[in-house]
């Protein structure tokens, strides 16, 4: 029986994706339709309806006459896209507040003591991003969740590198701000948490903004 194409892509796009998020394909890699179609099996029409999904998520850029690459980005580029972070996040946290649960808030604490016992980095970052969009989920606003999806997508390889080069070290400020903004959630408290949340991610702006090695020019 024939694989439906629908099945196909969402596979080669689970695969792509996973790839790129962990770093085995990198910024500036290209990802050639023919090339992809034969390693991960199918058509190229199935590998172009991925791609084409991973664009729309920020994972991947399609250029004229190019074809498909994982982007580059500089450090004002990084700049910018933690100062939208920083304004979205806190709006997608206070309106997700008043519809969490303690149970949810419970599962929140649950990832964050994984986090806390001792993970490496590709762990620590789906962790990481498993606690925040956690405390998200109250959050209806499909347009805004999206945004910020795209926002923590694009930005994946530059967290990455930064933790692999140093970054480690700083643990114990990502714990100590990740148990302030679960206490305030535990609390109900929004404007609490959202300053909590603002502090995070403006720390971490300016750590992978200082940290110059990250970025290299084209």
């Amino acid at each position: 029986m024939t694989e439906a194409p629908a099945s196909t892509t969402g596979r080669i796009l689970h695969s792509l994706r996973g790839e790129i998020l962990s770093g085995a394909i990198g910024p500036g890699e290209r990802l050639r339709q023919e090339d992809i179609a034969a390693r991960l099996g199918g058509s190229r029409l199935p590998v172009r309806e991925a791609l084409r999904t991973l664009a729309a998520e920020g994972l991947v850029e399609i250029e004229a006459n190019k074809g498909a690459r994982v982007p580059v980005l500089d450090r004002d580029e990084v700049q910018t896209l933690y100062l939208m972070r920083e304004r979205l996040e806190p709006l997608a946290l206070a309106t997700s507040l008043p519809r969490l649960t303690a149970s949810d808030i419970d599962a929140a604490e649950a990832i964050q003591e994984r986090i806390e016992a001792g993970v490496d980095v590709i762990d620590f970052l789906t962790l990481d991003r498993e606690l925040h969009m956690l405390t998200y989920t109250g959050c209806n606003d499909e347009q805004l969740m999206a945004t910020i999806e795209r926002l923590w997508n694009s930005t994946q390889h530059y967290r990455r590198a930064f933790m692999e080069s140093g970054g480690p070290g700083r643990a114990w400020v990502i714990n100590a701000e990740h148990r302030l903004l679960l206490d305030a959630l535990r609390q109900g408290d929004s404007e609490g948490a959202e300053l909590h949340l603002l502090g995070h991610i403006r720390r971490t702006r300016r750590e992978l903004s200082s940290a110059l090695h990250l970025f290299v020019e084209e």
